[in-house]
């Protein structure tokens, strides 16, 4: 602590009689802190003087210290906006800056914990429970940083504060209006925000806030008017607006085309915020002349042009956007101190990354059965997870969709080109991934999704609503409960393996359900347990309504199947495990929410150990992959043993089958499609 930190917490001023106490002990322990051997008169005005400017210091300099950069989008949404923002925050990090991020969508609903995954893709869940955007994951796993519910702000956060004081009778009889009331109240959640703590206790330096949707859109006129204000209220060398705007390239011309870029900055200009940085996204790089251009129309200076064209993956942004100059424009415009050349460093981890990213050959194929497969932004962390699991294996992923519900029987007889289609896709992965939900569409399809994994040993990862799957589909194959249900999709099964919980509130959605970091505790030896390094525990964030019915553990556990987590009361099983399998777990939790690229999620990484034929060799090293199996290079044996297999495969696959001691030629037994359709077909028996 500073010494005028200390004196502000010893001195008692009065400010109105500007006396001082005249505790010896004051005194004392002020003498301690300045090493003071002067007069005690001149001391005693050392101390006023001293208190007076500390008062200062904590209400007016600590908020003036922070800095804040603003990215906005334009010409159309998802541009972008969130992988930017996460990696101005990673060039910051790696610059020696503590970052924070605020996302705002300027939506009515309190949260996105109410919206269909078809509206704005997955919802994120936060340690403390809170129910967020999306683009709050990407900061979590690019920054490597804890967020919490008051960094996602909407609309109706903002509405519901203050209609709330307006009821309180806080703003003193005065007509409550957007300016100033909305945009000072938007103002002050900022600025408190900014000042909490994301990691280790360590306060931000650098406040990055997105704010979604696009320029002009008129649910976030407000928004943009209250940090028109704010750029006035925290000052200029602490403000930056970056702007993120689409440059198309028509096929029909193939040149760059920069009029909607112009036309959105001029848009955002007329609303009283000049940007500081202009990011272009683009299908290719863009070249000078382009560049030139779009500085000359919109107010700018030529390196204050960034070019971020599609990559092959997002984790050359950060490097791109540091090769282009951004570090040492923001270094000067927000007057930040940093020692020269520090990224380099830091960064190499993200060179590394990309750059085995980009060499990886080998593939491994999940098949991920789900409700919401139309828009993959809907299991966006379930997909990063697994991605960063594949890195860590050495091997690329291939991450095919299947709709639950073309599994289920009836599309057979409904639609049998999409039935065959997603069973052929089933039969051709590696492993099978069946990630949480809610309703009773497609429920049917994750249970056989289950079933066909567990019969024909195929690695296996239920989340949530997979893990519940999962036991129903136990209970009905292999205890013989043929009406085993939820009562989420059945309230009146004579089995009700799945049950609703206490906190879930019939008659109110939002917020109701068993949300945030809770503790898992371990029993027995598991698979999954070696995994988290033998721990006694883990923290994981859950996002849940229903729960397996304690009445039927110990009948389910007699028959094989093991729950080997469960909560700190140990009334509600946490984690299910199966054994003489390569690979079949499943977690109430969600732990793709904890995943980051260079530290994958355990589940995930069995799931990819396991379907690549790793797990157990893993297992047996203590959980640590070698440089070779870590490299993508196969040895000549591997390599030789793979194209061997390979060869024997097609052959077999060439070859006729024999009925009776004779050759049908006309015969298609050995071909793919059969082998899956036949895969249904045993099913259905």
């Amino acid at each position: 602590m500073s010494k005028i930190g200390e004196i502000s917490q010893i001195v008692l001023v009065n400010t109105k009689t500007k006396k001082i106490s005249n505790s010896n002990a004051c005194l004392l322990k002020l003498l301690k802190i300045v090493n003071y051997s002067g007069k005690q008169k001149n001391f005693r005005n050392c101390v006023r003087s001293l208190s007076v400017s500390s008062k200062m210091f904590n209400n007016k300099s600590l908020e003036s210290n922070m800095k804040y950069i603003l990215v906005t989008g334009g010409v159309i949404s998802g541009v972008g906006k969130g992988v930017i923002a996460s990696s101005f925050g990673t060039l910051l990090n790696c610059s020696g800056i503590s970052v924070t991020s605020l996302k705002i969508d300027p939506y009515i609903n309190i949260d996105a914990g109410t919206f269909s995954p078809y509206e704005h893709g997955e919802v994120y869940v936060l340690d403390d429970g809170g129910e967020v955007d999306l683009d709050l994951g990407n900061y979590e796993r690019f920054l490597d940083v804890t967020l919490h519910r008051d960094n996602n702000i909407t609309t109706g956060k903002i509405y519901k504060q203050v209609i709330e004081k307006e009821r309180e009778g806080q703003y003193l009889g005065k007509t409550v209006q957007v300016v100033p009331h909305i945009t000072d109240a938007i103002q002050e959640w900022v600025e408190r925000v900014a000042q909490q703590s994301v990691k280790a206790n360590v306060k931000p330096e650098v406040c990055i806030i997105e704010l979604g949707g696009t320029i002009g859109d008129i649910e976030g006129m407000p928004f943009v008017e209250a940090f028109r204000q704010f750029q006035f209220r925290v000052k200029r060398e602490n403000f930056c607006v970056a702007h993120v705007s689409l440059v198309p390239m028509p096929r029909s011309t193939g040149e760059p085309k920069t009029k909607p870029t112009q036309a959105s900055v001029r848009e955002l200009r007329g609303l009283g915020l000049s940007p500081d940085l202009i990011v272009v996204r683009s299908e290719r790089a863009i070249g000078q002349e382009v560049k030139e251009k779009i500085s000359n129309f919109c107010h700018v200076g030529p390196d204050q042009v960034i070019c971020i064209h599609d990559l092959s993956s997002i984790y050359h942004v950060p490097i791109l956007m540091e090769s282009s100059g951004v570090m040492k424009f923001l270094t000067e415009r927000l007057h930040l101190n940093i020692a020269p050349g520090r990224p380099d460093k830091p960064l190499s981890r993200w060179r590394d990354l990309a750059r085995r990213v980009d060499n990886l050959t080998r593939e491994v194929t999940i098949a991920l059965v789900g409700k919401y497969t139309r828009l993959e932004d809907s299991y966006a962390s379930v997909s990063k997870s697994l991605q960063h699991a594949s890195i860590q294996a050495g091997y690329k992923l291939n991450l095919i969709f299947i709709e639950a519900c073309n599994l289920e029987r009836t599309m057979k007889h409904d639609n049998p080109v999409l039935y065959h289609e997603a069973w052929q896709l089933l039969c051709k992965s590696d492993g099978v991934l069946v990630p949480g939900g809610f309703g009773q569409r497609g429920i049917e399809g994750k249970i056989r999704a289950c079933q066909w994994a567990r019969e024909k040993k195929k690695p296996f990862l239920g989340i949530c609503l997979g893990l519940q799957a999962a036991v129903i589909e136990y209970a009905r194959n292999v205890l013989k409960l043929e009406d085993a249900n939820s009562t989420e999709v059945n309230p009146e099964t004579k089995y009700p393996l799945v049950v609703d919980m206490p906190e879930h509130h019939p008659g109110q959605m939002g917020g109701t359900m068993r949300l945030g970091r809770r503790t898992t505790l371990f029993k027995g030896d598991s698979t999954i347990r070696k995994l988290y390094g033998n721990a006694e525990s883990v923290d994981e964030r859950h996002r849940h309504r229903y729960e397996v019915n304690p009445k039927f553990i110990d009948e389910l556990e007699k028959n094989g199947l093991k729950f080997v987590g469960h909560d700190s009361e140990q009334q509600r099983m946490e984690i299910m495990e199966l054994d003489n399998h390569p690979y079949y777990v499943a977690t109430q939790y969600h732990p793709e929410y904890l995943s980051r690229p260079l530290k994958p999620s355990p589940p995930f990484l069995g799931l990819i150990l396991a379907s690549i034929g790793k797990l157990q060799m893993y297992l047996n090293q203590g959980c640590r992959l070698s440089p070779k199996q870590l490299s993508d290079a196969s040895s000549d044996d591997e390599e030789t043993m793979i194209a061997l297999a390979n060869t024997m495969k097609k052959s077999t696959l060439l070859m006729p089958p024999k009925l009776n001691g004779h050759t049908n030629g006309s015969s298609s037994t050995g071909s793919i499609g059969s082998y899956e359709s036949s895969s249904a077909e045993e099913l259905e028996k």
